[in-house]
């Protein structure tokens, strides 16, 4: 039981380091903080806009909920609630994330 649960943090922090990587990956090349409007007018754009979003989605709810929070003066349980949905959001990420790492690896081997 207390494997599957660490097992389980860890896949959470790597979904959550994936979407910070990409979040920030996406920052940089478009000068624009990543969000969950779809600004791209062609199809590839389109795709590309919403895979960002899928994997970046923790990192968007967490950063609009801390600027919520410190700049609007939001209550405290809408900054729970929006750790709790980037959480649970991480750790599915984080599960795709790892099969893709071992996938990866097991190819290489």
């Amino acid at each position: 039981m207390l494997l599957e649960l660490l097992l389980a943090v860890y896949m959470g922090c790597a979904g959550f380091v994936a979407a910070g990587l990409i979040g920030s990956a996406y920052q940089l090349v478009t000068d624009s903080p990543p969000s969950f409007q779809i600004p791209a007018h062609s199809v590839p754009g389109i795709l590309g806009v919403v895979l960002v979003c899928v994997f970046a989605g923790p990192f968007i709810i967490m950063r609009n909920a801390i600027r919520g929070r410190r700049l609007e003066g939001r209550p405290l349980g809408w900054l729970v609630a929006s750790s709790t949905i980037a959480g649970m959001w991480s750790l599915c990420s984080g599960v795709i994330v790892m099969h893709f790492a071992l996938g990866l690896a097991n190819s290489w081997s």
